[in-house]
């Protein structure tokens, strides 16, 4: 399997506090990894530098490469908003645009260009359909997204990330405001989704990266102590410290 991205000796700051420190890793394509680690520990911080959110924190300052399909994403000739287009994202808290669930899908596709209605159709049904939510939407299409439920709406972000054709998903915590059911149906859809897209998923919940991921990076005070197989990680860690926290000595 080949690696659609890989972090070279990735560094972060926030002013003068480090919050990444030399992390190594790199992400096989059409799978699942979990980035785990206690609160703060730089997960959701490195999730976002993978496709340039961090850019948009000030006093931010990044060293060592990010390759994205062999090409370093802090090249200079690197178009944020292409990037951006081939490495969504889906926030922890589901946050639907204003709008009616047709439009909050079909307004990634309209703003790279796509204004043909027949073409916006099929794009919005796809989209829902890869989602797992077409069937509960279908008849409602022209209501205001925000009507939906949490897991629904949850759902919604992930078929409007869907929309625009990523080859990444990135995911922060998608199920930490959700109920059990609604959980279980983004993890059902998590899985679906692998066979066409790259899922990188920060959870809190370490029985969700044993049900879900094929890979596990375990991040602790802002480095990457240990990643690799997910199995093999949970029940061999290499390292005394992903030891201690996995069996919840600490977290």
């Amino acid at each position: 399997m080949s690696n659609i991205m890989t972090a070279e000796n990735l560094c972060l700051w926030y002013g003068n506090t480090q919050a990444l420190k030399s992390v190594n890793i790199e992400i096989p394509e059409k799978s699942i990894t979990a980035l785990i680690g206690p609160s703060g520990c730089g997960k959701s911080t490195f999730l976002k530098t993978l496709n340039r959110m961090n850019d948009l924190i000030p006093g931010v300052k990044i060293t060592g490469d990010v390759s994205y399909n062999g090409t370093n994403i802090f090249d200079p000739s690197v178009d944020v908003n292409e990037l951006r287009r081939d490495v969504g994202m889906v926030f922890q808290k589901p946050n639907p645009f204003p709008m009616s669930i047709y439009d909050n899908i079909a307004y990634g596709p309209r703003t790279h260009g796509i204004k043909n209605k027949a073409k916006l159709d099929d794009i919005v049904e796809k989209a829902l359909r890869d989602a797992a939510i077409w069937d509960e939407v279908k008849d409602r299409l022209k209501k205001n997204a925000l009507g939906l439920s949490g897991g629904q709406q949850q759902r919604l972000c992930i078929a409007r990330a869907l929309a625009v054709k990523p080859k990444v998903l990135l995911m922060d915590e998608p199920t930490s405001a959700l109920d059990p059911i609604s959980t279980s149906r983004i993890e059902e859809l998590a899985l679906q989704l692998k066979d066409e897209y790259t899922i990188i998923i920060v959870t809190h919940n370490m029985q969700q990266s044993v049900r879900i991921s094929d890979n596990t990076a375990f991040f602790l005070l802002g480095e990457l102590v240990e990643w690799g197989n997910t199995e093999r990680l949970f029940s061999q860690p290499n390292d005394k410290r992903t030891e201690d926290y996995i069996t919840g000595r600490f977290g």
